[in-house]
């Protein structure tokens, strides 16, 4: 049985590293500061079994994992009596992820094959489907946990098309074979009641995907139990076989697919799982918060105020305390001698606020965890707004970002060449349609719209130097455009500048009359 089938430790014991580091990756992408210092500090890591609770502060300057996390500005415990709230986080994480995201799919890739009744129902899954939305989905999650699983599935009463879905790397069990996902195991908690865990199992396989419900505890997977037993596992029930299974319809693969976000992995050697964008820049980003934190509290801790003798204040009644007015013009003259030195009675405390300290520091960071995550400034509008700039300069001011981007791609064309073969390949088994299931090329956009009056001074350029044709001008004018948009563009302006004649092939067949006299009779002439 593909499934497990006794009860043992779950997640398994071997995904301990990966999943430690995915708990504080997804801690940094989530933004959450009680999560953060769930992680950091006092907590459970999750998956992990590390219990925080009750250390000892001395021992935070030995070493050891626990130890270093213990010295970070989200591991240091909280003073008595003062409030989560003081401790501030900056998304920077989120806005890495969310720039990766938009750099690869901002705009749509475009993904074709060869024959035309596969390609138009390829187009229609993906556009019914908002397979573009969910890839721009998945790009962010690939950036922020080092990797996303791609799959593909069906829902015959909602659907009359295969649909796709992306799933976090926090969530399976993979089974790599040189470098390729041969087998994967997805798993999510579907109930918690007390001490009872309830555990969907869905393992994908060649050609094959099973399906098993769990009942344990919080450390254990339990024994499996019928699919039946719990109300959104019963959908399965019906698929499955004796076995706990079903046909995918796509003998050649999975309906799964990892796609990396960068190899190779720093920390974990010798796997094939991808690093996070946040993979080294974990302290600048701490150090960043605790920057904020900091100058928030000098904004606090600045705040004008008055210290005025008791004297001064307005007894409000027994039980009530005093208080005092400062708008309040005339004193009654006070008896009581002069302070020493003519010193004045109200004494105002105002603490200097280091704004440009802290903002450099702040700007320093920033450009150092951007720089590690493989961006550059300008893509998050650090610098170089406000006057407008040429495709070419955008590329040269941004020249990091998109080499990232370009290390992005060679992982995910494959990919989504795969996922053009899958749906076909589903679309056929469970639509029935008449296509042919292929691998799709894929064409990606530029990522960044070029600039008009530049492009328009390139194409006159072209024209006057008589080195491009008519059809390649319209297609740097038009990349997103097919082959039917060029070619009818290509007609009207061969019309509206009096290019079609006929050509000299077509003549010969043209039948010319012959030439007669005034009698009527034929000449010979023509």
């Amino acid at each position: 049985m593909p499934l497990p089938t006794t009860d043992q430790e779950w997640p398994p014991p071997r995904m301990k590293p990966e999943l430690r580091m995915y708990a504080q990756h997804g801690a940094w992408y989530g933004g959450d500061p009680d999560e953060l210092a769930k992680v950091y500090g006092a907590g459970v890591l999750p998956g992990v079994g590390l219990d925080l609770k009750g250390w000892d502060r001395p021992l935070t300057y030995g070493g050891g994992f626990l130890n270093r996390i213990s010295r970070w500005f989200w591991g240091t415990p909280l003073p008595a009596g003062q409030s989560r709230s003081t401790k501030l986080h900056v998304p920077i994480a989120a806005d890495i992820a969310g720039t990766s995201g938009d750099l690869l799919f901002s705009e749509a890739p475009t993904l074709r094959v060869s024959g035309k009744t596969g390609n138009a129902r390829l187009e229609t899954i993906l556009g019914e489907g908002g397979v573009n939305a969910i890839l721009l989905e998945g790009a962010e999650l690939c950036a922020a946990y080092g990797g996303v699983y791609l799959r593909v599935g069906w829902d015959t009463e909602m659907h009359d098309h295969p649909v796709v879905d992306v799933l976090p790397a926090d969530c399976a069990v993979p089974e790599f074979v040189k470098g390729r996902l041969r087998a994967v195991t997805f798993w999510r908690i579907l109930e918690e009641d007390h001490k009872d865990v309830w555990r969907h199992l869905e393992r994908h396989e060649f050609g094959r995907v099973y399906h098993g419900l769990y009942r344990g505890d919080d450390e254990k997977l339990g024994m499996q139990v019928p699919l039946t037993d719990h109300p959104e596992t019963e959908i399965f029930a019906e698929m499955v076989d004796a076995d706990g299974g079903f046909d995918s319809g796509f003998p050649r693969g999975l309906l799964v697919e990892y796609v990396p976000n960068m190899r190779p992995h720093r920390l974990l050697r010798g796997t094939s799982l991808g690093r996070s964008d946040y993979a080294g820049v974990e302290p600048l980003m701490d150090s960043l918060d605790e920057t904020f934190t900091s100058w928030m509290r000098d904004l606090r801790l600045g705040k004008g105020r008055i210290i005025v003798p008791e004297v001064y204040l307005t007894n409000t009644g027994r039980g009530r305390g005093s208080t005092w007015d400062p708008d309040r013009e005339v004193y009654a003259p006070l008896g009581m001698l002069p302070p020493p030195g003519g010193a004045p009675m109200i004494t105002v405390s105002q603490f200097d606020i280091r704004v440009a300290e802290h903002q450099q520091t702040a700007k320093s960071l920033l450009a150092q965890i951007l720089r590690g995550a493989g961006y550059s400034v300008q893509s998050f509008g650090e610098a170089g707004e406000g006057a407008a700039a040429t495709a070419t300069e955008i590329h040269s001011r941004e020249r990091r970002s998109f080499t990232t981007r370009g290390k992005k791609l060679n992982y995910w064309t494959p990919a989504l060449a795969w996922l053009a073969e899958c749906l076909l390949a589903v679309d056929a088994h469970i639509y029935g349609t008449k296509v042919v299931p292929e691998r799709a090329s894929v064409e990606w956009p530029d990522g960044v719209m070029p600039d008009p009056e530049a492009l328009s001074r390139t194409l006159d350029m072209l024209n006057r130097a008589q080195s491009a044709s008519l059809d390649t001008r319209v297609r740097m004018l038009h990349p997103e455009w097919d082959e039917t948009q060029i070619k009818a563009e290509v007609d009207r302006l061969r019309d509206e500048l009096g290019l079609n004649v006929p050509d000299p092939d077509d003549l010969r067949d043209i039948i010319v009359p012959e030439a007669h006299d005034d009698a009527g009779e034929p000449t010979g002439e023509s």
